[in-house]
């Protein structure tokens, strides 16, 4: 048994999921009246998938962490989930999320942490490339 066959739908099984028939045989819309797309789907799917999984951490970003002897245990994990739930919402792209004067920037449409810093090793306090800023 092909252990990637599982793991994905097939076109088949992605039009039975997320296009509903009608009586007439057309395609329903979507809830903004538009017709549903491949591509609305995969993004739909995509994010349920990210969201669902929680943060992930860059190379650099565990190599950071490990460096500075940061640990973060499953409530700091959660806290750090939200912030980046709420990031999403307000339609951030590169986020800090600021949490027990730990710094993380955060790609959030990839919800990846690409770096982490404590308050102790960050020397000049500024942060660039990002384009809003969470508290949690």
């Amino acid at each position: 048994m092909n252990p990637l066959q599982n793991s994905y739908l097939s076109i088949e099984q992605a039009k039975d999921t997320y296009f509903k028939q009608s009586k007439q045989g057309k395609l329903q819309q979507a809830d903004d009246g538009q017709t549903l797309s491949f591509e609305r789907i995969l993004n739909r799917l995509s994010e349920e998938q990210n969201e669902s999984r929680g943060v992930t951490f860059s190379k650099h970003a565990n190599d950071r962490l490990q460096s500075r002897n940061i640990n973060l245990d499953e409530e700091q994990l959660n806290r750090l989930n939200q912030g980046v739930k709420q990031a999403k919402e307000k339609s951030i792209q590169e986020s800090l999320v600021m949490m027990d004067n730990i710094a993380f920037i955060v790609n959030i449409k990839n919800n990846t942490v690409i770096t982490a810093m404590d308050q102790q090793t960050n020397d000049s306090n500024v942060f660039t490339n990002i384009d809003g800023a969470v508290i949690v």
